[in-house]
């Protein structure tokens, strides 16, 4: 199997093993090979937990529009969106339902691995990360401390550093919002256009620190070839206080034909 389901078969097993069990969990899968299907479904098949994959064909980067397959198969009231190269500290869901609150979409923090480090993990296959590891960044965000979160954790109006490699949001706001605006393909902005979308109609951005510890595991960075245009749809958005995508969740929902 490939570097990338070793990837993810880490970042899952995180998942299963929480202090709180997520209700479900969704592969959102941007067009990858069959090795990913055979891992969900061999890891479902160990698990009580229900697993589900949605499977989207490769023709560009569109994480927009396989988050909103995702969202539209979920039953869960509240969506935590991580990506499939983030491995979670064992408190992450317990964490994340502490600080969800009505009104609120949540913008946690992430420990950067770098390249040396992610592959004795991945070798290993111990998930673990510890706050004077070598070869790690943004270090302080290895800390979990309820106190240290409670001084730090904070609204903020701002749309700089949204990420949703750590995110969390009410579904019935994403479907106030239309979810993310599929217009959005190759990397960049997709996340902050949703979050301005969520902001404009008063969902507020509660930041999370020293709390929903997450891992990011190292890889290449992405073609930024479509980011002037992305950019664009991301400034259109912001001058005209949009509330909605057209090309969104919308026709997603009720259709599942591409998740098992």
């Amino acid at each position: 199997m490939s570097k990338s389901v070793d990837v993810l078969r880490l970042s899952l097993k995180t998942a299963l093993h929480q202090t709180v069990a997520p209700t479900e969990i969704i592969v959102a899968d941007d067009g990858s090979t069959p090795d990913t299907a055979e891992l969900v479904k061999k890891i479902a098949e160990g698990t009580d937990i229900p697993l589900y994959h949605c499977w989207q064909e490769d023709i560009g980067f569109r994480p927009a529009r396989c988050r909103n397959m995702a969202i539209s198969r979920s039953s869960a009231d509240y969506c935590i969106l991580i990506d499939g190269d983030i491995i979670l500290d064992v408190h992450f869901i317990e964490d994340h339902l502490r600080h969800a609150r009505e009104g609120f979409f949540v913008q946690g923090s992430r420990v950067i691995l770098s390249e040396e480090k992610t592959n004795k993990i991945l070798a290993s296959g111990d998930p673990r990360v510890g706050l004077f590891d070598y070869n790690i960044g943004n270090r302080k965000n290895c800390i979990r401390s309820s106190i240290l979160s409670q001084l730090f954790s904070c609204k903020n109006k701002k749309l700089g550093g949204i990420k949703t490699c750590n995110f969390a949001f009410w579904k019935r706001d994403a479907v106030m919002v239309n979810g993310f605006n599929e217009d959005f393909v190759g990397w960049g902005h997709e996340d902050t256009e949703f979050a301005a979308r969520l902001l404009t109609i008063g969902i507020q951005r509660q930041n999370v620190k020293f709390n929903a510890l997450a891992y990011h595991l190292y890889h290449p960075t992405h073609s930024r070839d479509s980011l002037a245009r992305n950019d664009a749809l991301l400034l259109e958005t912001k001058r005209h206080k949009k509330k909605w995508c057209e090309n969104g969740l919308d026709k997603h929902i009720g259709n599942c034909s591409q998740c098992t």
